[in-house]
Parts: C-alpha cells; sequence; structure tokens
C-alpha cells in the first residue's frame, strides 16, 4: 500500500503538471511560429525568465516540491487509507495540514484557475507569449519534484512535512 501511495501522490500531481503542459505547449508554439516582432519577442524573453525565477525556482523548486516531497515520505512512513486515496491531494497540502497551509494551498489553487480563464482570453500572440513563460516553470516544477521526492526517499527529509 506504501508504494501505491507514493507513486499515486506524487504521480498524480506530476500527471496533473505534465497534462497541463501538453495544453500549454501547442499554444506558446504557434505563438513562436506566427512570426514575434521586436516587441513580442522581448515580452516572450521577459516573461519565460520571470516565470522561470517566480514560478520555477521560488515557486516549485524552493516551496512546492519540497514540502510535496516531504508529505509523501510521511505518507509512506505513517500510511491511512483516507490519505491513501485521496493522496495528491494529501500531498498538496488540502488536508491533514496546518490551517495556514491548508488555506495557502486553497488560495493558490484559486488564484491559478482565475490566471488560467483570464490568460485564456488574451489573443495570439499574447496567449502563447505567456503561456511560454508558464511551460518554462511546470517544466521546473516536473523535474524539481521528482528531484525532491527521490532524496526524500533516498537521503532523507530536507523539510519537515507539516502534518497534523
Amino acid at each position: 500500500m506504501r508504494a501505491l501511495a507514493i507513486l499515486w501522490g506524487v504521480g498524480g500531481i506530476v500527471l496533473l503538471l505534465v497534462s497541463a503542459l501538453g495544453r500549454l505547449v501547442p499554444m506558446a508554439g504557434e505563438a513562436i511560429a506566427s512570426g514575434l516582432g521586436a516587441l513580442e519577442w522581448s515580452a516572450l524573453g521577459l516573461n519565460v525568465a520571470g516565470m522561470a525565477w517566480f514560478e520555477g525556482y521560488r515557486g516549485f523548486q524552493r516551496n512546492f516540491s519540497p514540502r510535496v516531497a516531504a508529505r509523501a515520505r510521511h505518507l509512506a512512513d505513517h500510511p491511512t487509507t483516507t490519505r491513501a486515496l485521496l493522496a495528491p491531494i494529501f500531498c498538496m497540502g488540502f488536508f491533514a495540514a496546518p490551517p495556514r497551509r491548508r488555506a495557502g494551498a486553497i488560495g493558490l489553487t484559486l488564484g491559478i484557475a482565475t490566471l488560467v480563464i483570464a490568460v485564456r482570453q488574451l489573443a495570439q500572440p499574447w496567449r502563447g507569449i505567456v503561456d511560454a513563460g508558464v511551460v518554462v516553470g511546470l517544466a521546473w516544477g516536473v523535474v524539481t519534484l521528482l528531484v525532491f521526492t527521490a532524496r526524500a526517499f533516498g537521503r532523507g527529509l530536507a523539510r519537515p512535512p507539516e502534518v497534523e
């Protein structure tokens, strides 16, 4: 049960991120293929760099990925049926977490949903330019999530799991 819970927890999150990448890569590619002007290329470069820093490094590498890995390790060490069945949302901190962490997970999810709706309203190439930055951040997130998970099960945790 432990191995399946971990695979479901981390794997479910990775599948969610990869699914988003699968939807966004074509939009970004379409924008680039459409022939960008100097302003659009500048916006693309700034957006990709900014999203790499804020979403990839600060969001995923410094916060989300280590926390998910720590909670996955906790799930492996202290499995319960409920946590195993709901492993992806357990690992993301939606339940069995301190109130502040739960509120943060919910707030972040609502914020992302709002931004997705807003970005969908943009015309090309601007939608693709935004999506290109998100692709970089999400790809960074997938890699760091896998690295931190491997570390959590290899040499131990770098962060407490914040579990109630």
